[in-house]
């Protein structure tokens, strides 16, 4: 996957479209991340404890990662993600933004 954990990230699909948010958590299998404070929905919780109220919690879902773009943090615009493989003896694989061509 392109998208890693703390990457900042553009939503492009659903209700909060357009908004930006850090991605909390990774789901490399189902191909989806949990971004902090995008497509939250409403959790009923039961009252636990004699004498406490039961509350409405707001949880982020997970997102398909084809519905968030990647902010690039030197051009702070949506952007794709390339790679770009180094030729010294340690090789090591950057990605990089596909319109500044900075690495990422």
């Amino acid at each position: 996957m392109k998208i890693k954990k703390n990457d900042i990230v553009k939503m492009l699909a659903g209700k909060d479209h357009g908004k930006t948010g850090k991605v909390v958590k990774v789901h490399p299998s189902e191909e989806k991340v949990v971004v902090e404070g995008l497509n939250l929905m409403k959790k009923h919780m039961r009252a636990r404890r004699e004498g406490e109220q039961g509350q409405r919690v707001e949880l982020p879902r997970k997102v398909t990662v084809s519905d968030v773009m990647l902010v690039c943090p030197k051009c702070s615009k949506a952007t794709r993600v390339g790679y770009k493989v180094s030729k010294d003896k340690d090789v090591k694989k950057a990605r990089i933004c596909k319109k500044c061509k900075s690495e990422i």
